[in-house]
């Protein structure tokens, strides 16, 4: 008995459809997410337990990273990558504070501005390269890591034949040749943006993926040492305060054979008797890289390719076939941790 080849056609099911499309993720959000929720099964619950977000500064030296590590002093562990410096990183911490004088009495939470004062009297018994700048009552649930909006890292380069002053020591990297600043800038307009940087990804890196998107990365040069006033900066403070005077004081001329060869050489002997035991300034330049997160060190890596380019090791074309292999084997050496500085976390905070 044959069949009706329409019965058979009926009979066959039809392919089953997703009643929705998934929405698509960034890769970082996903890995973000679960992070999250594994954090938040952990999270006490605990109603009397106040929690603060806190920002801190240190100097990165002496410590092995932020992460606890057995016999090593750690950020964590007193308190990013070893050696790395901090002008604001975060983190949060939870506080129950108990009555002294009545064991088990929970007594109402102290004010931010009293465990900003608290913690830094004890830290700096210590060594004092880390204080605390800011304290913050945030609710139970919030986190410092998942709550980040984005993150900015500063990068000091160091540029001059003249060895490193003994006050720049680990606070920078020393590159004795001259950077061409508009190379380095032409070569960041090719890593901004949305990538794979794998390139830019150092062996132990535990992201899952490594896309991410680079809103920022920018070269710009400043002074050598903004905390002190050069040499040049109070010859030009001085003239301009004499000219001031100059012009506020009745003007007198002076014979013309009263001018002789011998006033340039006097001029010339101040000028060098000036100079005597001034060191000579570094150019300096200070690479920002912005992004919402990023890769096992991901910055020092970009730096080193922008100081090949800086010093004609590298052409921008270099930089694309860099970022293109998807290769960390392909990048340049990777920048000392002693130049790099996390500048800021940034938060929509409650």
């Amino acid at each position: 008995m044959t069949e009706n080849p329409k019965h058979l056609l009926n009979s066959i099911p039809e392919p089953s459809r997703p009643s929705k499309i998934p929405k698509t993720q960034d890769h970082n959000d996903q890995e973000e997410e679960e992070d999250k929720q594994q954090e938040e099964s952990n999270m006490s619950k605990n109603p009397r337990i106040q929690r603060y977000l806190i920002a801190i500064e240190y100097i990165g030296t002496r410590f092995s990273g932020s992460q606890q590590q057995p016999n090593c002093r750690t950020v964590v562990g007193v308190l990013e990558d070893a050696g790395v410096h901090a002008l604001s990183n975060v983190c949060h911490v939870d506080v129950e504070r108990i009555s002294k004088r009545k064991p088990g009495e929970v007594l109402p939470p102290h004010e931010p501005s009293v465990v900003r004062r608290a913690v830094n009297h004890f830290l700096q018994k210590n060594e004092g390269d880390i204080m605390v700048i800011d304290v913050r009552s945030v609710p139970n649930d919030f986190h410092a890591r998942f709550k980040a909006q984005e993150r900015t890292y500063f990068y000091r380069l160091l540029s001059g034949s003249e060895p490193l002053s003994t006050f720049e020591k680990e606070r920078a990297w020393h590159v004795p040749e001259k950077l061409d600043l508009h190379a380095m800038q032409e070569a960041c307009k090719v890593l901004v943006g949305h990538h794979d940087f794998s390139s830019f990804r150092a062996a132990g890196c535990q992201a899952k993926s490594p896309i991410r998107t680079l809103d920022e990365l920018h070269v710009s040069e400043v002074p050598a040492t903004p905390y002190f006033p050069s040499v040049t900066d109070k010859e030009q403070s001085n003239s301009s305060l004499e000219d001031f005077q100059a012009c506020s004081k009745p003007q007198v001329d002076r014979p013309i054979n009263s001018f002789s060869n011998s006033d340039d050489v006097i001029d010339a002997n101040v000028k060098t008797n000036q100079e005597f035991g001034i060191r000579r300034r570094h150019q300096c330049y200070v690479v920002t890289a912005r992004a919402r997160s990023f890769l096992y060190h991901q910055v020092r890596l970009l730096v080193g390719v922008l100081k090949c380019v800086g010093t004609g090791e590298l052409t921008t074309s270099d930089v694309e076939r860099i970022l293109n292999a998807e290769t960390v084997t392909a990048a340049s050496p990777m920048a000392p941790a002693c130049g790099l500085y996390l500048g800021r976390v940034k938060y929509d905070l409650p």
